[in-house]
């Protein structure tokens, strides 16, 4: 069977329109870039330590995915119009950068709508010295949050 998914019987030799020839080096490179910034947008979300520095890292995932998503799909595209096999990594590329895409909108999002409760949260951190202070942070933080998140339902 050949990759465009035309079926040829068995010892007919498949011409060259339907195998797809390689990909040109240049989409190869589009296609994996389009891999590596899908999985840094991901990979980014695990390094959200610092409030302060957490949006910036949200923001910069954000921008990999979209770039992710971007280089995926136009590298399949071109592939395609230049009738050749479809890059390695390009569709990889375009889902791992989509949901990058996805998280980082979402925890941007979320920093929106508590940005209060984690500022408050991060300064009461900073000063506590003890587990028992620490534990108390987390109390005010969940019971500020869920507050929060009791204002936002509709209907009330």
């Amino acid at each position: 069977m050949a990759s465009s998914g035309k079926q040829v019987p068995p010892g007919v030799p498949v011409p060259s329109r339907l195998r797809g020839a390689p990909p040109d080096p240049l989409l190869r490179q589009r296609a994996w870039a389009a891999f590596t910034l899908g999985l840094l947008s991901i990979i980014g979300l695990l390094f959200l330590g610092n409030l302060q520095r957490g949006v910036y890292v949200v923001v910069l995932t954000l921008v990999f995915g979209g770039i992710a998503i971007w280089l995926g799909v136009t590298a399949s595209r071109r592939a395609r119009r230049g009738g050749m096999a479809r890059p390695r990594g390009a569709v990889s590329g375009t889902v791992f950068g989509g949901l990058g895409l996805a998280l980082s909108a979402t925890v941007l999002v979320a920093f929106a709508v508590f940005w209060p409760q984690l500022k408050s949260y991060s300064s009461c951190l900073a000063g506590a010295n003890t587990v028992a202070a620490q534990q108390a942070c987390q109390n005010q933080f969940n019971k500020s949050v869920g507050t929060e998140i009791n204002n936002l339902e509709p209907g009330r």
